[in-house]
């Protein structure tokens, strides 16, 4: 009976010893300098890092320590605030390159400018000339009310002096929203110059450097 029952224990002891295997080993220096290893994650470790060894005693992986509820919180907006400083960087990264692939050059740039503020620049002359078409219909106007000072305006002047001065008003804004806008225009190209300038430069210096030198194999 005992002999049979050799063949059983031996079996459940390589089993054990392939679960061990399985599961790894775990080791750390405890707070008090004590090296203390373990078949699974050691209690007296979790403030500190601990290492997952294979059976062969090569490290599996590093078990970093265990947080509390504040280092947590502290750990997540760590992490949140470098994804949104890579998704800065790669957004940068492709508006340069959508800058360099509209404007090549300095000469794109500069015929882009004048096209955008000569555009622009009619568009404010337009509006200027509307104010001073109202303003001489003003003038007009209150010409004929001085004529009729004696006496009640009639309906009909009223309502153009009403409109007139209605008119006058919304055109002066828009004059000068067309101008502030035709210095906006200025202000973007301007920015974009300063930085196609770097980008223009850096594209320069890695041309002239050129592709990296091959390697030669050492002769044997």
């Amino acid at each position: 009976m005992r002999a049979a029952l050799i063949p059983v224990l031996a079996l459940l002891a390589g089993a054990a010893g392939s679960a061990w295997g399985q599961a790894g080993i775990y080791t750390c220096v405890d707070a008090h300098g004590k090296r203390i290893t373990s078949d699974r994650p050691i209690m007296e470790c979790l403030d500190r890092e601990q290492k997952e060894l294979n059976p062969t005693g090569t490290v599996r992986r590093i078990v970093p320590p265990s947080l509390t509820a504040a280092e947590r919180v502290t750990q997540e907006e760590r992490d949140r605030r470098l994804a949104e400083e890579r998704l800065r960087a790669g957004e940068e990264r492709r508006m340069q390159r959508a800058l360099l692939t509209r404007y090549p050059n300095a000469e794109v740039h500069d015929a882009e400018r004048e096209k955008a503020l000569q555009a622009q620049q009619e568009v404010v002359e337009v509006a200027q000339r509307r104010v001073q078409a109202l303003r001489e219909q003003r003038v007009k106007l209150d010409g004929e009310a001085e004529s009729h000072k004696t006496a009640e305006w009639p309906a009909r002047l009223k309502q153009q002096l009403d409109e007139n001065d209605q008119q006058l008003k919304a055109q002066q804004r828009y004059a000068a929203a067309q101008q502030d806008e035709l210095k906006r225009i200025t202000r973007r190209f301007d920015e974009e110059l300063a930085r196609l300038k770097l980008l223009w430069a850096q594209g320069a210096a890695a041309t002239a450097a050129g592709p990296p030198a091959a390697v030669v194999p050492a002769a044997r």
